[in-house]
């Protein structure tokens, strides 16, 4: 019997493609490292539209909150223990700013560039979220009075930048969206402890001299 049940969990702890529940994810994410979470819309299951909400031209098919919405993402383990019961497959959204990381995002062909640029000077790096159309840098939690004066005594900011901040969100791996895969492209360190992850200042200075460099650009989008 003990065998049977041990069987029987390791079934339920797999998606129908295969892969590892995104509950085990979303537990690690919400109550070892404390940064809210909630489930996505996911993808349109009668595949009508690549995203589950009711508006067809979506710009971030499945990969938003919708139902919940972002004011109730939560570190509480029974709760995200409950989503994701009862919706296994769900993307896992971040809620930026407060008590989670902050987030600087860019095109990824330029963002590419940009690591590389980075890795050859030295910055130190915390994790990066790479989706099939925009990478995201992890960065500590910052106000907005603090971005605007770090943007105002730039002469230049690429305007394909994006910042998520407070009532901000991005889709966290290993979350699957109507763009596809969403995946680690720098993994947080394995541990307990929540990932370091940079100042803001330090990731927007070095973006913005790698992307503005002779040969690095990053496209309007």
């Amino acid at each position: 019997m003990r065998e049977i049940l041990g069987r029987r969990r390791r079934l339920l702890s797999r998606r129908g493609d295969g892969r590892p529940e995104l509950i085990g994810t979303a537990l690690t994410i919400a109550t070892q490292w404390q940064w809210p979470v909630l489930p996505g819309v996911a993808a349109d299951p009668q595949g009508r539209s690549r995203c589950g909400c009711p508006d067809p031209e979506c710009t971030v098919p499945g990969a938003h909150p919708f139902d919940p919405g972002l004011l109730a993402a939560s570190t509480d383990e029974r709760m995200v223990r409950w989503w994701w019961t009862n919706r296994p497959s769900a993307p896992i959204v971040l809620a930026t700013g407060g008590q989670a990381p902050c987030a600087v995002s860019l095109p990824a062909a330029a963002a590419a560039r940009a690591l590389a640029a980075l890795d050859r000077g030295g910055m130190r790096l915390g994790p990066v979220v790479a989706s099939p159309t925009r990478w995201s840098v992890l960065v500590r939690p910052y106000t907005m009075e603090q971005l605007g004066e770090l943007l105002y005594a730039k002469d230049f900011v690429p305007g394909s930048l994006r910042f998520h901040g407070e009532g901000g969100y991005i889709t966290l791996p290993p979350s699957s969206t109507g763009e596809g895969a969403v995946r680690w492209e720098r993994a947080p360190l394995p541990g307990s402890a929540s990932p370091w992850v940079p100042d803001v200042e330090a990731v927007v200075d070095a973006v913005v001299d790698a992307l503005t460099r002779t040969g690095v650009s990053a496209p309007e989008l």
